[in-house]
């Protein structure tokens, strides 16, 4: 810097010297001349020493040009004029292009991010799976992006691949702290980042990254970007497995999860593109950045429905392992309604919940995909102007759940055979769009949690189904 700002008041040395010795010329070709000198430092180094050119020009303008010659006086008031307009002349150029300057070094950091962003996704989509995913993506991460060191960790199968000439010690243990809490960590001795690798809104690994330079978009699309590479992974493990399972009734379940991880690939993908377009919204216009939010939050909810039909495989192979944690009732209809507010154009949804209700010990996200699966078969079966009642009470040491539908009601010989697997009514079956797995699954879950769930006729019209769930001893009144 010393240097710099030493040379900038040699510059204007310079240009004094020239002007005064060799050439002679009037005051206002030395002005421009000055101008020139501090625009080309402003552009070339910086707007601290342009700002220095810019006092030192005007105080040799005022000694060599300004009469009386020689003094740092001003005899004519009009030159006091000339004077200040070449200092503010000089300060707002300086400052407008560095300014410039300053965009354009940002623009060109901006499209080397897009290039090396694409080349990793090329890298990641082109990997060899003779070979490891998680290990190719770690060397092309460090290779693309210019870091020292690079550690990836994936949470499912535990391993952790590295990438870079730098050894990372001790980075395991951070990769799996943020794996687990989703968080970032920020090691500023060493220049390390640690970040959580998400899918879905779920942590699926971590990434250690050592001496990297990019900004806070691109380095989310990068995370986007290896949870790809993990996708990957376990796509080339799920087909394995559905190889060994063929001819099985577990490969059906295996099947469906590997297609299911095949979405999420191209998912990821969209997800990661409109997370990178959306991170600098300033150059977007109001229309473009409306559609790419909506791309945004559709791909979301996409995901979430391949992730329920991941759990839908799980179930139906026996796989379930329940992750109990108290619930509160209402908080859990909540969110159930939550996921259906896009879909109810108007249609009223009624909710009774008694007051005091003890809480239930059930997996939330099991418990929310019967309750789901429940209220769309509600939704379905019921004409599009009917109200849907969902009643919540206690009693007899379990809360009891009741959704009721104003539809055609179901005959009493098939009540018990609408939980089976693939079972559609005759006069359903044209009509309303469906795969007869859906109560099936409810019912699967709600009775892996020491419950039960049954349909019954409503009085006037319309079915009921009920969902008792047991609660915990501590809670029975």
């Amino acid at each position: 810097m010393v240097p710099r700002l030493a040379c900038s008041l040699a510059i204007v040395a310079a240009v004094t010297l020239v002007c005064t010795r060799v050439f002679a010329v009037n005051a206002t070709t030395a002005g421009f001349v000055y101008l020139v000198g501090i625009l080309w430092l402003a552009t070339a180094w910086g707007l601290l020493e342009a700002l220095l050119a810019s006092a030192a020009s005007m105080l040799c303008f005022n000694f060599f040009f300004l009469p009386p010659v020689g003094y740092f006086t001003i005899s004519d008031p009009q030159n006091w004029v000339a004077l200040f307009t070449f200092l503010a002349t000089a300060l707002v150029a300086s400052h407008l292009s560095d300014r410039a300057k300053k965009q354009a070094l940002e623009a060109r950091a901006r499209q080397r991010e897009t290039e090396q962003l694409y080349a990793l996704s090329r890298a990641i989509l082109l990997s060899d799976f003779n070979r490891s995913i998680g290990f190719q993506a770690a060397q092309h991460i460090a290779q693309i992006f210019e870091c020292g060191g690079v550690a990836l960790y994936d949470a499912q199968s535990g391993e952790t691949f590295y990438g870079g000439p730098a050894n990372l010690p001790d980075v395991k243990a951070k990769l799996k702290q943020v794996a687990l809490q989703g968080a970032s960590l920020q090691d500023a001795g060493s220049d390390l980042l640690v970040a959580a690798v998400t899918l879905g809104g779920q942590p699926i690994g971590g990434l250690a990254l050592q001496g990297i330079t990019a900004s806070d978009g691109a380095l989310q699309a990068l995370l986007n970007l290896v949870a790809i590479a993990l996708e990957r992974v376990r796509t080339q493990e799920a087909a394995s497995r559905a190889e060994v399972a063929r001819q099985s009734e577990e490969f059906k379940s295996t099947l469906l999860d590997a297609i299911a991880h095949e979405f999420k690939t191209p998912l990821t993908s969209i997800k990661a593109a409109s997370t990178s377009i959306l991170a600098d919204p300033a150059t977007l216009s109001p229309q473009l950045r409306e559609l790419t939010t909506i791309i945004d939050e559709e791909t979301d909810r996409l995901s979430l429905l391949v992730t329920e039909a991941v759990r839908m495989s799980q179930i139906d192979a026996g796989k379930v392992r329940l992750e109990r944690q108290p619930l509160e009732t209402p908080e859990l209809l909540q969110r159930v309604l939550e996921h259906f507010e896009p879909r109810m154009e108007g249609r009223s949804l009624r909710l009774h919940i008694a007051e005091r209700l003890p809480p239930i010990f059930a997996d939330p996200e099991l418990v929310s995909l019967a309750l789901r699966q429940i209220l769309e078969n509600a939704l379905k079966y019921s004409p599009p102007t009917s109200p849907i009642d969902l009643t919540a009470e206690a009693g007899e040491g379990r809360v009891t759940i009741r959704v009721r539908d104003h539809g055609p009601g179901i005959p009493e010989r098939d009540r018990e055979r609408v939980f089976d697997k693939f079972y559609r009514r005759d006069t359903a079956g044209d009509r309303v769009p469906g795969s007869g797995l859906g109560l099936y699954i409810a019912r699967e879950i709600i009775r892996a949690h020491g419950g039960d769930l049954w349909v019954e006729d409503a009085a006037g019209s319309g079915s009921e189904f009920h969902v008792t769930v047991p609660v915990p001893e501590a809670s029975t009144v």
